[in-house]
Formats: structure tokens, sequence, C-alpha cells
């Protein structure tokens, strides 16, 4: 995707303000946007999410041609019990920097989750399906998509699933860590999802900015679904990190839902279907076990 974005780019200059710059996302997007232009990026430290005034602030002071909002509360299961910081940062926020959006005539970039749906389906949820989340999670970052929609024509929501990267705290390195410290791990297969290496959503998301250009997206703007293909369980998945890795010596045990109670309820089924993303922008991420290979070379530890 480098070399595509680099072609595109040639044609364009934009001025990108980028909120979230450490996250799994917010990293890979710091790198990827270079090619498009100048990209201020800020973290936590640089501006409070949960300020409203000051976020506003800051997007009518720099002025950008393309905001793109990769923070967010993450916490699925912290969330239950504090559900006020949730809305704040994954509905609040967003709604501001929409608002915020429209005054200074930029493009608004948001990322959303699979959690806005209930799991109840059979097949792949496409971006027309119901959402009803069971999650407060879930439900503040629907509220931060509704949001979006109401305050600005001019926006891209991504919606992705099951994110993690070789940085932060994420199922990834997790499973890596308690692979070194145990020699049986437990872990849930009756959830079934789409595994995504945030470093390809950066570089799809810079991808679909250099073709889109400092144009308006015009009938582009909504909801789109961005994830790698192909579904998997968290058992599944653990077994492929841990094992490509090249740890063969700890067992991995499959158990259901009920045996690992959490806070927040999970959708049983999250599979999102992403052919809306490859008609309109001709893009579609690799297969899930391709991103993880691309993970652990990333990290240094492919097997």
């Amino acid at each position: 995707m480098r070399k595509s974005i680099e072609r595109y780019s040639q044609k364009i200059a934009m001025n990108i303000l980028l909120f979230g710059k450490t996250g799994q996302v917010g990293s890979g997007l710091a790198d990827h946007l270079q090619g498009l232009g100048r990209v201020v990026a800020l973290d936590r430290g640089d501006v409070d999410l949960s300020d409203l005034i000051q976020l506003e602030r800051v997007v009518i002071n720099h002025r950008p041609d393309v905001i793109v909002n990769a923070a967010a509360y993450t916490a699925v299961d912290q969330a239950e019990s504090d559900p006020a910081t949730a809305e704040l940062v994954n509905a609040k926020a967003p709604e501001v920097m929409a608002r915020s959006a429209k005054k200074v005539g930029a493009l608004l970039v948001h990322y959303s989750t699979d959690y806005v749906f209930s799991g109840s389906a059979e097949q792949p949820y496409t971006e027309a399906n119901a959402v009803d989340p069971i999650n407060v999670y879930g439900r503040t970052k629907l509220q931060g998509e509704r949001a979006i929609a109401e305050q600005t024509d001019d926006y891209l929501i991504f919606r992705t699933s099951w994110v993690y990267s070789h940085r932060g705290r994420n199922f990834f390195n997790t499973m890596l860590r308690l692979a070194k410290e145990r020699d049986e791990l437990k872990v849930v297969s009756d959830q079934h999802g789409t595994p995504t290496y945030a470093n390809l959503i950066a570089a799809a998301t810079a991808l679909i900015l250099s073709r889109v250009g400092t144009d308006r997206p015009g009938d582009y703007s909504g909801i789109y679904h961005m994830t790698c293909t192909g579904m998997t369980s968290w058992y599944a998945f653990a077994k492929a990190i841990i094992e490509r890795a090249g740890n063969t010596a700890v067992r991995i045990i499959p158990i259901p839902s009920n045996e690992y109670p959490t806070p927040a309820k999970r959708p049983k089924y999250s599979t999102l279907d992403t052919s809306k993303l490859e008609r309109c922008f001709g893009i579609q991420l690799p297969a899930w076990r391709v991103g993880l290979d691309q993970c652990l070379t990333d990290a240094n530890l492919a097997g």
C-alpha cells in the first residue's frame, strides 16, 4: 500500500490533524499519513478529549483539511463501571470533532467497532444491518457514529474488529506474555470474529485518503466495514499467535464464555462484511492469518 500512497500523494498536499497518535491504529497512522502532506499528530498529553472546549479550540486553531480520530475509550469491561467517561470520549468528543470539522470545512475520519452489533447473526454483518449493542462500549461507539452523522455530511466512519498490534496492551501481546509465564492457557472458543492488524487499518485509511484527495468525498461519505477477511475464535486466534511465534510448549485449551465471565457481554458472532469498502474504494485487507504474520514480522517474532 505504501507505493500506492506515494503515487497518489504526488497530486495532493493535505493538512491533517490526527488524534490518538500513540494508540494501536494511531501509531500506524502517524507513519502512513506522512506521504499525504502536513500531519499534526496529538495524544492525550496534547489534548484531553474529555475537555470538549479545548478539543473544539484545537480543531478551529489548526483548521485542517482532514481530521483523523484514532482516539477512543477501548477498555470494554471497565466501561461497564465507568459509562460516563466512555460516553464522553466515544460519543461527545466525536460529536465536537464533527461540528468543528464542519466549521472549518474538514473531512472527519473516525473508527468504530463490530460491537455495535448484538452478535445474533449467522452471516457477516453489512453496513445496512440493524445495530443493537449489548455493552456500554458498543453503545457509546454507536452514539459517536450517530452524533457524527448529525453534525456533518463530510465523514468516513470505518468499523473494524478485534484490533491488535505488537505495540501496546491488547490480546496479541497478552497471549505472548501469558505463554511465557504459564504452561496452560484457557481461551474462549465460542465468540467469533475477525482479528485485524492495526497497521493494515492505518495503511488502508491513508490509501483511501490519497484517492479521495482534498476534494469532498461526496457520495462516499458514510460508514464502511474495514477488517481483515475470514473468521475465527479467540481460542484459534490465540493458538495461531503462540504457535506462529514459535512457542510449542504451552497447552491452549478451548472453553465456553460462561467459564470466563466478564463485566461486559461480548457478541457471539461479529464478523463484518467488507464488500462495500472494496466496491467503493477498491481496497480489501488480507486474510486475518496474513495480517498476523505481518504483525509477527514487524515485532521480529516470526517463527
